[in-house]
């Protein structure tokens, strides 16, 4: 390994300068050299530097640690990354299958059942289920196309693209406040951070903590923004619980902007996910 044949280096190079100077007398000649310079205390440097030697050693292996901290933690974002990235693919081809494939097949027997209809009003009913079919595989399409890319977000804006988020038959009943209107927008990559934070924080509000009720708001502070989504579900002791995926890949979107993600729950006390990143360059308070 690198670090153990570095080490090796070093040691043999000291080995050797230790032969040497015991060979040639260095320190003796050195220190003889040195009593000539003793009314500026010259003969005091060797100490200092060797404390100096070591304060360095220490301070590299000190870095060294750290770098290896940091390592692992990368190490631990990327392995849930892929776990994130495969969980998604796993439910849209779970969606895919169950779903539009069914619709899929009901329009194809739809199709053939028309075909070889011979009275009008049986053609006519195998047509109606097979446009009703479409429509369905229409809809589940462009709802597949949300979870990838939220379309409200890019056509209205961050606070109505929230707006219509909360108004989603599939949340509990939502409440949705914006101190300063539906024209706020602050950049693609906040924008985006907010969006799917409140999308994370619903849907944990929907899928684990059955909550009744939830508010979100957004508000602008002084150097950022801020959103809070509170919903009344069960709540969970979050000392004591390792966050799931969504909300380990929310810290790390809101990190990456500069900003910070906290979770506040109890037990029976609901939960409150609260965002803050600060405002972009050029982006006013």
């Amino acid at each position: 390994m690198p670090a153990r044949r570095d080490l090796l280096a070093v040691g043999a190079a000291t080995l050797a300068v230790w032969a040497l100077g015991s060979a040639g007398q260095w320190r003796e000649r050195f220190s003889a050299v040195l009593e000539g310079y003793e009314p500026w205390q010259v003969d005091e440097l060797p100490l200092a530097l060797t404390v100096m030697t070591v304060g360095l050693a220490w301070a590299a292996w000190r870095r060294h640690r750290e770098a290896a901290r940091l390592l692992r933690h990368n190490r631990e974002l990327a392995r849930q990354l892929i776990a994130v990235q495969e969980a998604e693919r796993q439910s849209l081809a779970r969606e895919l299958h169950d779903e539009l494939a069914q619709h899929c097949t009901a329009i194809r027997f739809e199709a053939a059942v028309a075909e070889r209809c011979t009275e009008l009003a049986a053609a006519q009913d195998a047509a109606r289920r097979a446009a009703h079919s479409a429509q369905s595989l229409q809809l589940g399409v462009r709802r597949l196309l949300r979870q990838l890319r939220p379309t409200d977000l890019d056509a209205l804006g961050l606070a109505a693209a929230l707006q219509v988020l909360c108004a989603q038959r599939a949340w509990p009943a939502c409440r949705f406040e914006a101190a300063d209107g539906e024209s706020m927008s602050f950049g693609e990559d906040v924008d985006m951070a907010v969006y799917r934070v409140a999308q994370e924080a619903l849907s944990n509000a929907l899928r684990h903590a059955h909550a009744t009720a939830v508010q979100v708001q957004l508000a602008v502070l002084p150097g950022g923004v801020r959103l809070s989504v509170q919903d009344d579900g069960l709540g969970f002791d979050a000392s004591a619980e390792t966050p799931g995926l969504g909300l380990l890949g929310a810290r790390e979107r809101a990190a990456a902007l500069g900003g910070r993600l906290d979770v506040r729950s109890a037990p029976g006390q609901g939960t409150r996910v609260e965002l803050w990143l600060p405002l972009p360059i050029g982006v006013a308070s």
